[in-house]
């Protein structure tokens, strides 16, 4: 039987993305603990994170869509990379994050969107990636380790949601030389 030909399109997060983004952030929220959030967000409640990633600079909203889907059923999946801290010297750490629709992982679309978001940085004043992975997800620690993230500490039981307490394990990426 052929394999079902699927023609995804990584670019800028647009308004028009905001709902669906908002709901695939929500399911994330609801069913699992890969995000510390509890409570689902409104789409309105969304439009500020969505505006604090413009199209360049080192703060990227980076959507995977499926361009035969019009609407939420076409967007895959989302990467980010957001300022690490808040303070000043920190401006040249991203923290980044990747998450696809449940129906889109394990065909690439988180790899993709890397590969994307760190050839779109690279061209910004960045020195380095975080990524914090709510433990267990083998497969995230594998996805940031093909991408050259080293795993640098664990918090330990640093969140708690559905009534128990989660580690999170901190990766680093080297991404540039500035």
């Amino acid at each position: 039987m052929p394999q079902e030909r699927t023609e995804v399109q990584v670019r800028a997060g647009v308004e028009d993305d905001l709902g669906a983004l908002t709901d695939l952030y929500n399911h994330f929220i609801r069913e699992t603990a890969i995000t510390f959030d509890t409570v689902a967000f409104t789409a309105e409640q969304r439009r500020p994170w969505l505006h604090s990633h413009p199209e360049d600079g080192p703060h990227r909203l980076l959507v995977a869509r499926d361009d035969r889907f019009v609407g939420p059923r076409g967007v895959l999946g989302y990467a980010t990379s957001s300022p690490f801290r808040a303070k000043p010297a920190y401006a040249t750490s991203v923290e980044v994050s990747v998450y696809c629709a449940p129906e889109a992982t394990g065909r690439g679309v988180g790899s993709l969107l890397y590969r994307s978001l760190f050839q779109a940085l690279a061209a910004e004043d960045v020195h380095r990636a975080y990524a914090g992975i709510a433990l267990p997800n083998e497969a995230s620690v594998r996805l940031h380790e093909r991408f050259g993230f080293a795993h640098v500490g664990t918090y330990r039981e640093v969140g708690r949601k559905f009534g128990r307490y989660w580690d999170v394990a901190w990766y680093e990426k080297e991404l540039g030389q500035h």
